[in-house]
């Protein structure tokens, strides 16, 4: 696996690559047909007009609609879509999506993009995507989908660390931390305040059914923001 979040025109870019043991038409078929896509896909396709300009509908399952619409493609090479979110989404609009297939001796290579906003919420979308691969490679390789093993936290937390969303960023007073959590709101809050720690937080809605973080340690020094920096990643790590 090759994962890697670069800034483009300052936006986030997320990139993953696999080396497939499959032929570039198999796995077209698995990101372009709406019953293949919706296997493995976050979202089930109900609608897919593969065409430059073509509008593709997704369902949640849980009462949203998401429409997307395809911003270039390449067949069997290239497959790109915006995704527009609707006002109840937080965080991201319209982000990006992007496959790209090139042939190898032994199969293909997959290159995929996602292209987005918030970058705090990098490590959300990185597990998330990891998962959605696993389970589109199992189903070309005709297994069961892989069960994840240990806890989804630590996955997400992973990727923070890899990525360098857990350091701090000097502020006027102080050093200010913003971290996406993977539990919801109530139970961040209870965590934090079971914790009585002196310091300045602010919760609110980060991306998928997790909160957002933000700390703002006042006056701190070097030293001091580094052992803030290891506390932050314990507490996201063990909380439950």
């Amino acid at each position: 696996m090759n994962e890697s979040l670069h800034t483009v025109d300052g936006r986030s870019v997320l990139r993953m690559e696999r080396l497939l043991a499959h032929p570039v038409d198999k796995v077209w078929r698995a990101i372009t047909e709406p019953e293949h896509l919706s296997r493995w896909y976050p979202f089930t396709a109900v609608e897919l007009d593969l065409r430059p300009g073509g509008t593709i509908v997704f369902d949640d399952g849980a009462g949203t609609t998401l429409k997307a619409e395809i911003t270039e493609l390449d067949p069997p090479r290239v497959f790109a879509f915006s995704e527009h979110a609707p006002p109840s989404v937080h965080r991201e609009s319209d982000d990006l999506v992007r496959f790209e297939l090139r042939p190898e001796d032994d199969g293909c290579r997959l290159i995929f993009t996602h292209t987005f906003d918030d970058r705090y919420g990098a490590a959300s979308y990185a597990s998330g995507w990891q998962v959605c691969l696993d389970k589109m490679i199992a189903q070309l390789d005709g297994r069961p989908a892989p069960v994840i093993e240990g806890n989804f936290a630590e996955l997400h937390e992973d990727y923070v660390a890899r990525f360098g969303l857990d350091e701090g960023v000097s502020v006027p007073g102080g050093v200010r931390f913003e971290r996406q959590m993977t539990k919801p709101i109530e139970k961040v809050q209870a965590a934090l305040e079971a914790t009585g720690w002196p310091i300045e937080w602010e919760l609110s809605s980060g991306t998928g059914h997790g909160a957002r973080l933000v700390v703002v340690i006042k006056d701190a020094d070097e030293e001091e923001a580094a052992v803030w920096r290891t506390r932050l990643a314990e507490f996201a790590r063990n909380l439950t």
